[in-house]
């Protein structure tokens, strides 16, 4: 490789990583050295690997200054092809070496990348509900993309590059110094003309590149808020495509031109290393011709030291990098940890007990609640803000205590705003609550399994949501045990069996993201398939029909009437049409529980159920669009 090509291979990292100061702690490290330890054996292999390449790498300079020199004194052809040989060979192993090391290396890294993926992963999985209504999406999942990319470069490539590249100008600067010291040291006296541009220059490109990032990560949310399918619809109604693309063109331009302008930068930047890599050569071919023919240097030394001016001033230049590469990876470690150590809200005890199966009662008692504040449930990097709001959270439900026996039907009703849905959000421990305690069976629902409470408890909710996956993998979701006639007794029942079985692909439909293939009632149909697949002896419905039109709206109800028989069962519904049978109304307002009874219990008592009943059916039907 010639020198000015090993140069910038070395000097690109130097520019594309300069960053600022940061200091480490011992406890990262020690953290950081823990996803180590898996691999301990590969890397230590990789290490030695590594060594063995960089010594490699200096002995076919000197090699290949012995030939010149045996060609010179006239030695035997013998001789010249034995050390053309050895070269040969050196090759070869370097080679073999060097596939054998980028195989340890790709193991090692992808390795690590696997087990801080999983590691996250896992993680936000336990975060509550209330961590992933204020994160943004996007950087959330650069913390499972570029940053752990960004950690794993800290073992894969960082590491093996400071060992070689020291045991590489080790050996350089040995083997030349004990060649002629004197050229040596004239040749080290151009390495800050070598080094301090690309230290200087390195901030800019990486403030251009940081610019960049910027605008792209911009335009990248712009683009996945507009193209999805409620968001193409909402800028089609009333947005502005004229000033959209104007906006988005006049940041894909401020891109083109750091483009354009760290290109420049860079072409300027290597034509000034070409020429100091020329200069550095000059200076050795032209002192050492000088002591060749004086005689007190062998022509084949002064090749060598040309030759080993590569593998002194790149390793030398990569090294003054080392620091920057280090701390950049170190940074990304430490915005993984950042997301691993904030702490789910939601614990499973470790001597929690499995809810036994069978016919469940559902209490609440004086049970208070607030949703948690900013800072307990999310960080300021994933939120994009400078600080996380800090104060205590508004109190949403006050002294709640109601009971469901077995089989019974109870439905919450009230005005928007009122607490019905955090009232069902409480019981599948979505969240935990401040003061009381919800029970089911008489057991605190915070000592129970929560694989048991899953297994027990099947919830539908208002929005329907689908992945963007096939109907089949929808609707396993909440039994992948289920069997295909049950997945179509399940549709049937959701009067959605005739709409599916019509369809090109059946059960392997790809709904689309949010299920947008469908339409609304639709959607909302299979996610109750969806519950009604899962058998559970504990039934939550948030509004579980509010998309429906009249007629799937009364097939519907008269399928979840026939799944619920004999089964606990929570009702959210704002037509209190949908509730007149239930066994227990009760009416929530503000957070507290103000009237309770049946329909006709409460009708009697004209209080504020009569006064929504009378709003809702005493001025006549709302007439339908035409």
């Amino acid at each position: 490789m010639s020198m000015d090509a090993t140069a910038w291979s070395a000097l690109h990292r130097t520019m594309m990583n300069s960053e600022g100061s940061h200091k480490v702690t011992r406890e990262t490290l020690r953290r950081i050295a823990s996803f180590a330890v898996p691999h301990k054996r590969k890397l230590i292999l990789f290490l030695i690997m590594s060594v063995i390449t960089a010594v490699l790498a200096v002995a076919t300079p000197v090699l290949a200054g012995k030939v010149v020199n045996s060609i010179v004194d006239g030695d035997s052809r013998r001789t010249v092809f034995e050390l053309a040989g050895l070269i040969a060979l050196i090759a070869l192993a370097d080679a073999g070496f060097g596939i054998f090391t980028r195989w340890l290396s790709a193991n090692i890294g992808e390795g690590l990348i696997l087990d801080l993926r999983t590691k996250v992963f896992d993680h936000v999985q336990r975060m509550p509900v209330a961590f992933f209504t204020r994160t943004r999406t996007g950087a959330l999942v650069s913390r499972l993309n570029n940053d752990v990319l960004g950690a794993q470069r800290a073992f894969s490539d960082t590491l093996s590059g400071v060992v070689s590249n020291l045991v590489t100008l080790t050996l350089a600067l040995i083997v030349m110094l004990s060649i002629s010291w004197q050229i040596t040291l004239v040749a080290l006296v151009l390495l800050p003309v070598f080094v301090i541009p690309a230290r200087r220059m390195g901030g800019r490109l990486a403030a251009m590149r940081r610019e960049a990032a910027d605008y792209n990560a911009t335009m990248s949310t712009r683009m996945t808020e507009r193209f999805s399918a409620p968001g193409a619809t909402l800028v089609k109604l009333y947005g502005r495509p004229e000033q959209e693309s104007i906006e988005f063109a006049a940041r894909a331009r401020r891109v083109r031109d750091i483009g354009v302008k760290s290109a420049m930068l860079q072409s300027v930047f290597v034509t000034a290393l070409t020429t100091v890599s020329a200069l550095a050569l000059a200076v050795v071919y032209g002192l050492g011709g000088f002591y060749a023919l004086r005689g007190s240097l062998d022509p084949g030394d002064v090749v060598a030291m040309a030759l080993l001016l590569t593998r002194l001033y790149a390793p030398l230049t990569a090294l003054a990098s080392a620091r920057v590469e280090v701390m950049s990876a170190v940074v990304s470690f430490e915005r993984v940890f950042e997301v691993l150590d904030l702490k789910p809200l939601i614990a499973e005890k470790p001597d929690a007990i499995d809810l036994p199966a069978g016919p469940v009662t559902v209490e609440f008692d004086d049970v208070t609640f607030a949703y948690p504040s900013a800072d307990k449930v999310s960080l300021a990097s994933l939120e994009e803000v400078a600080q996380l709001d800090s104060r205590g959270g508004v109190d949403v439900l006050h002294n709640v205590s109601f009971t469901v026996e077995p089989g019974q039907l109870v439905a919450l009703v009230g005005t928007s705003g009122a607490g019905k849905s955090t009232i069902a959000s409480l019981v599948p421990r979505l969240y935990d609550v401040d003061t009381g305690a919800i029970r089911l069976n008489g057991v605190d629902v915070r000592d129970l399994t929560l694989s048991s409470i899953r297994r027990t408890l099947g919830m539908a909710t208002q929005d329907g949501h689908l992945f963007h996956e096939s109907v089949r993998s929808n609707l396993l979701l909440s039994r992948p045990e289920a069997t295909e006639d049950e997945l179509w007794t399940a549709l049937h029942d959701a009067r959605l069996d005739d709409l599916i079985r019509s369809l090109a692909d059946g059960l392997d439909t790809v709904v689309g993201e949010r299920g947008y293939r469908l339409s609304g009632g639709e959607r909302q149909r299979l996610t109750i398939a969806r519950l009604l697949l899962a058998r559970p002896q504990l039934v939550i419905l948030d509004e579980a029909t509010a998309h429906l039109d009249s007629t799937s709206e009364a097939a519907v109800q008269e399928a979840l009437a026939a799944a619920l028989t004999g089964r606990t069962s929570l009702v959210i519904a704002h037509r209190l049409s949908t509730v007149r049978a239930a066994d227990l109304i009760l009416v929530v307002e503000d957070g507290r529980i103000v009237e309770q009874g049946n329909h006709t219990e409460l009708l009697a008592q004209g209080g504020r159920y009569e006064e929504l009943y009378r709003t809702q059916f005493d001025q006549g039907p709302v007439a339908e669009p035409v």
